[in-house]
């Protein structure tokens, strides 16, 4: 029996890393999801074939349009990473409400509209698996969040405003859907060098080049929030620090990003 897994934003990046690495196990089936259909489709004839669904997750007609698509090429669902997302800088005097309604409209309410529209169906393919007690792994949902989720700084508020969010809405899923069989896991990344974020300023001096991971490090991560059954992984893993610093010396947090201490440990990982 196939294991039928969606990944949004796939076109590259995180994305592209997570189908790379979700190929690797046997009986998989991708359904990839991106604006660019070009770049779906090579990506699809390179791993030997997948659904590729080119679609704009800020539309609202799009959630319905791929759960057609998925329905009548597969009939079941068994995991759906919500990776899709970008970020603007910009303070908030400056750029204002508008900034911060885009990050909430593709970071937080397309994967939101997403996941409502496909919950059925991972529902259902999860009560099939329990009756059948099929030993694939578990149906599982993984949101693609950002350590700025945990810790905000400065020009980036309307970005973290959408991961914390993500972030809150997660920990909600995961107690919801789990009476359903559906484990639903968070992934927290820092800076992580893909098209949308290069990083280049922080790869380009040996003194920063290790806050930057790679995205096969993510895809790693989403698989242990998937399948695996972890409730929430960070990349690296020890900026777990930050987040715990914030609840416990906001006060030093707030002083540290102010001055910039912490501005190339929080960054977006998507």
């Amino acid at each position: 029996m196939a294991f039928v897994a969606l990944i949004t934003g796939a076109s590259s990046g995180i994305g592209e890393a997570t189908a790379r690495r979700l190929a690797r196990e046997p009986d998989t089936t991708l359904v990839l999801v991106a604006r660019r259909r070009d770049r779906l489709q090579a990506l699809a004839d390179e791993l030997g074939g997948a659904t590729v669904i080119a679609a704009d997750l800020t539309d609202p007609h799009s959630p319905d349009r791929v759960l057609e698509v998925v329905q009548r090429e597969h009939g079941e669902l068994h995991m759906l990473v919500n990776n899709a997302g970008a970020s603007w800088r910009g303070r908030f005097a400056e750029t204002g409400w508008a900034n911060v309604e885009r990050h909430l409209k593709l970071d937080f309410e397309a994967p939101a509209r997403l996941t409502e529209a496909l919950l059925p169906l991972l529902r259902a393919t999860a009560a099939r698996a329990a009756a059948t007690a099929d030993d694939r792994p578990r149906v599982s949902i993984v949101n693609v969040a950002s350590t700025a989720g945990r810790v905000a700084r400065p020009g980036a508020g309307a970005y973290s405003a959408a991961k914390f969010a993500l972030a809150g809405w997660t920990d909600a899923l995961h107690t919801e859907e789990r009476p359903h069989g559906i484990h639903v896991g968070l992934v927290l990344p820092g800076f992580v060098a893909t098209e949308g974020f290069p990083a280049t300023e922080l790869l380009a001096r040996p003194s920063t080049r290790w806050l930057v991971s790679k995205p096969a490090a993510v895809a790693e991560a989403i698989v242990q929030a998937g399948p695996g059954g972890r409730a929430e992984r960070y990349v690296p893993r020890y900026y777990w620090v930050f987040a715990a610093l914030r609840i416990l010396a906001p006060r030093v947090v707030r002083r540290a990003t102010a001055g910039g201490a912490l501005t190339t440990a929080t960054g977006s990982g998507d």
